[in-house]
């Protein structure tokens, strides 16, 4: 069998290069003769159509990627097998969708989102995330490189560091968190908490605004937000420098650096909602705020990016679900747990990694795709 991978390709840092990137190494150390491409390369992508003859194209992506990932093979005669991420609502491409024999997703909360929009759920199969466990590991706290890490963010020996990574922070709940942090921290061992995000126009308003929460609730000394470009080769000891990865997300399809800490042997904060139900465990490999609030819409503006026209708005016949908040003084009583409890964050960080090993680990991911394929396709 051939296979082509189109997604983020050579990967950026981000989550969904990541995802694609991960899977391509695991179906070429499993034997499988496969190929990658940048998913909006038409040129290559033909050129691969031609050369390669590949059995199926995997894209990985959103709906409105359609385009690229599903239409474009089509016109070439290859069979695509999207692997998307939801973004809250799925607003065109149903037809398109309905008609292939096979759709994946990156969590039961995505498939349900696809559901509800309009997707035949017979096709859809799900299939999380791999992470590579060979890279995130435990780390011993006197490596040399977590050493390095923990010095340049200005947190000493006897501080508890509490991490957040995202493309921006209040998207992964920090607000959230920070408010927390304000309630217990009378309470609470000697701590910093570090926001990693990433240097780009579209989060900078928002950095400002939670920079402006931390000032606001008298933490903007603990509080540090990292702006810097880093790579992903760096990510693996960000998070074995932390004691605690906390990310109530607002938005989260399947929650891709909450199973990096996991196999990092770090306990999680999260939220009881989501992609989270599929990877963390309440009470053994993380703990679970409950839902506070559902941020629901009765409209959208839509463009070119979507496939419509500029500003086309969709009204919904119902009211939909597009954000969630986390339950802050759940927050405050897990990390509360947590810092005051090393013996606990030790055990759900072991708990953690197994969980990861056995269930997300990139080669098992590769080999779950490839059962998919024989299962739902024939392909072998």
């Amino acid at each position: 069998m051939k296979i082509l991978m189109l997604y983020d390709y050579p990967p950026s840092p981000g989550g969904l290069a990541t995802q694609g990137d991960l899977l391509y190494k695991g179906l070429l150390e499993l034997g499988v003769n496969a190929q990658a491409v940048h998913f909006e390369s038409a040129q290559e992508k033909e050129w691969y159509y031609r050369w390669f003859k590949p059995d199926v194209v995997v894209g990985v992506g959103y709906w409105g990627h359609t385009p690229d990932l599903i239409l474009h093979p089509q016109t070439q005669g290859v069979l695509p097998v999207p692997w998307l991420v939801a973004d809250g609502y799925i607003a065109n491409y149903q037809k398109v969708l309905n008609e292939l024999p096979l759709i994946l997703v990156t969590s039961n909360w995505v498939k349900e989102m696809y559901v509800r929009d309009g997707i035949n759920p017979d096709n859809i199969e799900v299939l999380p995330v791999g992470c590579n466990t060979d890279a995130f590991i435990p780390f011993e706290k006197n490596d040399p490189k977590i050493i390095a890490v923990r010095e340049a963010l200005g947190i000493s020996k006897d501080q508890l560091m509490i991490l957040t990574i995202g493309g921006d922070a209040a998207s992964k709940g920090a607000r959230e968190v920070m408010e927390a942090l304000a309630i217990i921290d009378e309470n609470s061992p000697n701590w910093k908490y570090i926001c990693k995000v990433w240097p780009q126009p579209r989060t900078k308003a928002q950095n400002l605004l939670d920079r402006e929460l931390a000032r606001k609730l008298g933490l903007d000394e603990k509080i540090i937000y990292a702006t810097n470009t880093i790579s992903r080769n760096f990510i693996p000891y960000l998070i074995g420098a932390c004691d605690i990865y906390a990310a109530p997300s607002r938005l989260e399809g399947f929650g891709m650096p909450q199973i990096e800490a996991g196999a990092c042997g770090k306990p999680v904060i999260g939220i009881s909602a989501m992609g989270m139900l599929d990877t963390l465990v309440h009470n053994e490999t993380a703990l679970l705020a409950g839902v506070a609030q559902k941020i629901v819409t009765k409209e959208v503006i839509l463009g070119e990016e979507s496939g419509f026209e500029s500003n086309h708005k969709i009204v919904f016949d119902t009211p939909r679900t597009v954000d969630y908040r986390a339950d802050v003084q759940d927050i405050a009583k897990h990390l509360l747990s947590l810092m005051q409890d090393k013996t606990l964050r030790e055990k759900m960080g072991q708990n953690a990694r197994a969980r990861v090993i056995e269930n997300f680990d990139y080669r098992v991911v590769a080999r779950r795709f490839l059962q998919i394929l024989e299962d739902k396709l024939g392909l072998v």
